[in-house]
């Protein structure tokens, strides 16, 4: 799933729309080359066209932070019986691409315990894969902008840490510069 909902005040505009939609195109299409079978893209303060192959859903209540976003991702995600992981993606980290993405749901699938994330040096970041036994506590636990972040930080041990360095700065992007795309 593609967490894309907020309004991006620090940016200017919603990150979803950042250099004309490319970063949407790109997110979706390294989830899509990752592994993921189904892209969920979670939306809020706009609502542009999605790329093919991209479902929308749409978070009520996205202004209230990103917990809001993953809430309504992971229960999207939980209609399909099917669905085994979410693999949680953020729309401003342009340089994530498709190798990070298959390298971390690669990590968390073969992991026992179903939670895996990924590292850019010492700093954890995204993409972070949930298997969905967490999904729902995953969710109870998400406040504001935190996410899914204080669920990982409770189950340190369990989570496992994706070296990911060597793949990509894994940086988000907060405010406007060049024009930033993943690599393949």
């Amino acid at each position: 799933m593609l967490l894309a909902a907020g309004a991006g005040t620090r940016y200017g505009q919603p990150k979803i729309l950042a250099q004309r939609g490319l970063w949407l195109d790109t997110a979706v299409a390294a989830l899509r080359r990752g592994g993921c079978d189904r892209v969920l893209v979670v939306l809020g303060a706009a609502t542009p066209p999605l790329p093919s192959g991209a479902e929308a859903v749409f978070a009520p209540h996205w202004a209230a932070g990103v917990s809001e976003s993953l809430r309504a991702g992971l229960r999207a995600a939980a209609e399909d019986p099917d669905a085994a992981f979410a693999v949680v993606h953020l729309v401003d980290l342009p340089d994530v691409g498709s190798r990070v993405v298959a390298r971390v749901l690669d990590a968390a699938t073969r992991s026992p315990h179903g939670l895996a994330r990924a590292c850019f040096g010492d700093r954890p970041g995204h993409p972070v894969v949930v298997a969905r036994r967490h999904w729902h506590a995953a969710s109870e636990s998400a406040v504001g902008d935190s996410g899914a972040r204080e669920y990982l930080r409770e189950r340190d041990s369990l989570v496992l840490r994706v070296p990911c360095g060597d793949l990509a700065t894994g940086a988000d992007r907060d405010h406007p510069t060049g024009l930033d795309r993943a690599p393949d």
